[in-house]
């Protein structure tokens, strides 16, 4: 019963912020193609690649269109990984165990979760109603975290929620810096620069990124500083390096932590002895598959210590948390 209500939390955590990278990602690749110049190689199948749903986007529409591709990766219900589906599955997550969070979250989740079904499937019909609708997700998503934040307890409910919330956000932030490393620009060096300048701005200011960028990196933007400032920056808190540090700092709250803490090092390690000038998009490419391969492994260790049916790994868990809870 325990590790149920503790994968319960993770989970809830991990798709409300699905919800809101997956919303991030989609605008930053439409920011993304607005900058392309005349030359410029990309396809929204690079997206499907990106976030692994190439597949069952083939299986279930065929050929990769735009207005197809956005509703499977916003409306789509069948597809685990679109908006629709994660705000689906965070409130059925949170709705069987709403004691352990304060009143007003249930009621901004739903509320949430009722804007998401109502307009998931209208949002597709131009790109600026898309962005519009998309930033309205990720502002309430916000809403809800400032809630959780401001006014929960920081026991192992919190911890589990803070471990998943992170464990997410490290995975997104990875693919939407290799989303937009996919694209081939012209030959002509000049162009090169300014467009991927204004490619990589695109993507700051996706991820609310581009003032703390300014502030702490430079005023100018560079593909490599950007990369690195998304990938390595300790304070900056989309960032992997920081996502995996306060993954760390939860399940350092957390019993029997020892196999899932050193998977969260490992994984910082090979972070850390990333070497980032002069990266070529192909070398990047195959180090963020690797750094999601590191996170995936990350997560076997946290689901084998608590999620387990087995698990031993809440002897010292409050007795609060003997609840029934939904399987995520």
């Amino acid at each position: 019963m325990l590790s149920r209500v503790a994968e319960n939390l993770y989970w809830m955590a991990r798709y409300l912020e699905r919800t809101e990278d997956m919303a991030r990602l989609i605008n930053a690749t439409t920011l993304l193609l607005l900058d392309l110049p005349q030359g410029a190689k990309f396809g929204w199948d690079i997206l499907l690649q990106v976030t692994g749903d190439a597949e069952l986007y083939t299986e279930r529409y065929g050929t990769p269109e735009e207005d197809r591709i956005m509703r499977f990766l916003i409306a789509d219900e069948r597809n685990p990984n679109s908006v629709m589906a994660a705000i689906h599955q965070a409130r059925e997550n949170c709705r069987t165990f709403r004691d352990l969070l304060p009143a007003e979250f249930w009621e901004r989740l739903n509320t949430l979760f009722l804007f998401v079904r109502e307009h998931a499937g209208i949002s597709s019909d131009s790109r600026h109603a898309r962005y519009a609708f998309l930033n309205e997700v990720i502002s309430r998503r916000h809403a809800l975290v400032g809630l959780l934040i401001s006014s929960m307890s920081q026991d192992n409910v919190y911890q589990f929620i803070k471990l998943g919330r992170n464990m997410e956000r490290a995975d997104m932030t990875s693919r939407i810096v290799d989303v937009t490393s996919a694209v081939i620009l012209p030959q002509d060096h000049g162009l090169q620069k300014t467009t991927g300048a204004s490619l990589w701005l695109g993507v700051l200011r996706a991820m609310s990124a581009f003032e703390m960028y300014r502030r702490h990196v430079s005023v100018q933007v560079h593909s490599n500083q950007v990369v690195n400032y998304l990938l390595k920056d300790g304070k900056f808190p989309r960032s992997m390096k920081y996502c995996m540090g306060e993954m760390e700092v939860a399940l350092a709250h957390l019993p029997n932590t020892g196999v899932p803490s050193e998977a969260v090092r490992r994984a910082r390690r090979r972070l850390d002895a990333l070497k980032l000038v002069n990266l070529r998009p192909d070398l990047l490419h195959e180090y963020l598959d690797q750094a999601q391969k590191d996170l995936a492994m990350v997560h076997r260790t946290i689901q084998g210590t608590y999620f387990a049916r087995d698990a031993s790994g809440f002897d010292d868990m409050p007795k609060g948390l003997h609840l029934s809870a939904v399987q995520a």
